[in-house]
């Protein structure tokens, strides 16, 4: 068959029509130097801030520095079998972690990895770590307590929900404690936990899991565990990773609680990142953006609408993640750069002193600094009617007590509120891990406010506490559910209230003793 020049050009044709290429890219590049978990590497021309990049056997890490001419990058792990020459790949994807109701119970890495020895997790999706806090709009204002169990925290610095709490004081004044005990205190309260432990030590992050169990509260928990023995990077991303999976119960419009223990110790792991990066040390040798390393941190801590909700996941419901950031200061200094950084960014803080610590009252809250800035309107009804005195009458009683000392002296009022002082100060005393209801905290607060304890000795306030509780759940159990955990109040339950503590004072269980 002969084919004429015509024919031959439009078979041609049709060849290259029905021709494909398969055109794949790969953007990569050679790692140049390593060393303490961070890489240099050139050759990386399109790569993101916050990038996975891909190394061999299965190795990754994450682009921290762009540089005109380089690279700088920091190891998720081992970095002992990563050496110069190596060929990096980017992902072009922002590191993320799986996310889901099937973390609630178990302990896992700052990747999102168990290491609990309880197999593995079935996740729903990943969530990149770093996202954007919801705007003003997008926020719902702050009107539902969070309620932590503790007394003098519901009634002088309430938390509601969507907050940021800062709890900061120096090393071994109950902080971790009182975290952990607001966790087993929302057993009811239908709040998924998130715990997050960042530089501790193995030992430490045992006995919270140990705790969580014992009190049945590590169902509704997840516990992101970065100890001191690993690298800096994971220390770094923990918080972040937390925070991310605390967001996937916020945006299906549930409430959620999430405790950075402790932010200190992230300041410094980042620090160290930073000064191995060669980037410029700032105040006290911190990077300059710290600031900005916490602030888009907690500032994704929030109260969410319904439409947000909606446009997340199609549900119709309001959202909260609540945040309770953890600061050890050294000698009870707040003024040091970063409790001064933290301070700032959250809605104000619970302050722990040593001084108190160490006198027995527990927890050791100073009323003085410690401040929240929702106030009483993340406080259920009967809380706030009674509780507004309390900071005052703590406040007065200092003052006369370190006014006193230098007086013998004193009328028969400035005694009696010196008297009544110390009676709030033991009634505001609790035993860790024994968290109190709102009716129960009701119980006590109107009792003191009532001036119903001043024929109470001081000594006797504990076991007056105690015998008082356990009567009205034993013959007045219907008018404590009237209250409710919404801590419903009307005239007719105060005064029902005050008959019910009249009466056990006149019966023989107080009587007794």
């Amino acid at each position: 068959m002969h084919l004429n020049t015509s024919e031959i050009t439009d078979l041609i044709k049709q060849r290259i029509d029905k021709f494909k290429t398969f055109n794949e890219t790969y953007n990569e590049g050679t790692v140049v130097s390593v060393g303490d978990g961070i890489v240099r590497i050139i050759g990386l021309s399109d790569v993101m801030q916050g990038e996975m990049l891909s190394f061999p056997n299965d190795m990754y890490g994450m682009a921290l520095n762009l540089e005109k001419d380089s690279v700088g990058a920091v190891i998720l792990g081992d970095y002992t079998n990563i050496y110069e020459g190596m060929t990096v790949k980017c992902t072009q994807r922002i590191l993320e972690v799986p996310v889901g109701n099937n973390f609630l119970g178990r302990v896992v890495n700052s990747l999102g990895e168990p290491i609990d020895g309880k197999g593995k997790i079935k996740y729903e999706k990943f969530s990149k770590i770093e996202t954007t806090a919801p705007g003003v709009i997008d926020r719902s204002p702050i009107t539902k307590p969070l309620q932590t169990g503790y007394k003098s925290i519901d009634t002088m610095t309430p938390i509601g929900k969507g907050q940021r709490e800062l709890i900061i004081g120096d090393r071994q004044t109950g902080k971790t404690t009182l975290a952990i005990d607001t966790i087993i205190n929302q057993k009811k309260e239908n709040i998924k936990c998130i715990y997050v432990a960042i530089g501790k030590k193995l030992s430490t992050i045992l006995n919270v899991v140990t705790t969580l169990e014992k009190y049945n509260a590590l169902d509704y928990t997840i516990i992101v565990s970065s100890s001191s023995s690993e690298a800096a990077v994971l220390q770094y991303l923990a918080p972040y990773s937390g925070c991310t999976m605390g967001e996937f119960f916020r945006n299906k419009g549930e409430d959620a609680l999430i405790i950075y223990d402790d932010l200190s110790k992230h300041a410094i792991a980042y620090r160290q990142i930073s000064l191995l990066l060669r980037r410029p040390p700032g105040r006290e040798a911190f990077p300059g953006d710290i600031f900005y390393l916490h602030s888009r941190l907690l500032e994704r801590s929030s109260s969410v609408t319904k439409d947000y909700v909606e446009k997340k996941t199609g549900v119709k419901k309001t959202g909260s993640l609540t945040a309770l950031p953890i600061v050890e200061t050294q000698a009870g200094d707040i003024s040091s750069f970063i409790p001064t950084n933290i301070i700032s960014i959250t809605d104000g803080q619970i302050f722990l002193e040593s001084n108190l610590f160490n006198a027995g009252i527990r927890p050791a809250i100073n009323p003085g600094i410690s401040v929240s800035r929702v106030g009483a309107a993340a406080q259920t009804n009967i809380i706030k009617k009674f509780s507004s005195n309390i900071r005052t009458s703590l406040a007065q009683y200092r003052e006369l007590a370190s006014f006193s000392q230098f007086s013998s002296d004193l009328d028969i009022a400035t005694k009696n509120q010196l008297i009544y002082g110390q009676k709030l100060i033991e009634l505001l005393k609790q035993d860790q891990h024994n968290p109190l209801s709102v009716q129960e905290q009701a119980i006590l607060i109107i009792a003191a406010e009532k001036k119903l304890l001043s024929d109470v000795e001081v000594n006797k306030i504990r076991l007056f506490e105690s015998l008082l509780l356990t009567y009205f759940k034993t013959y007045h159990k219907k008018l404590s559910d009237t209250i409710g955990s919404k801590g419903l109040y009307n005239s007719e339950i105060e005064s029902d209230l005050i008959n019910c503590i009249k009466l056990f004072k006149k019966s023989v269980s107080w009587k007794s003793f």
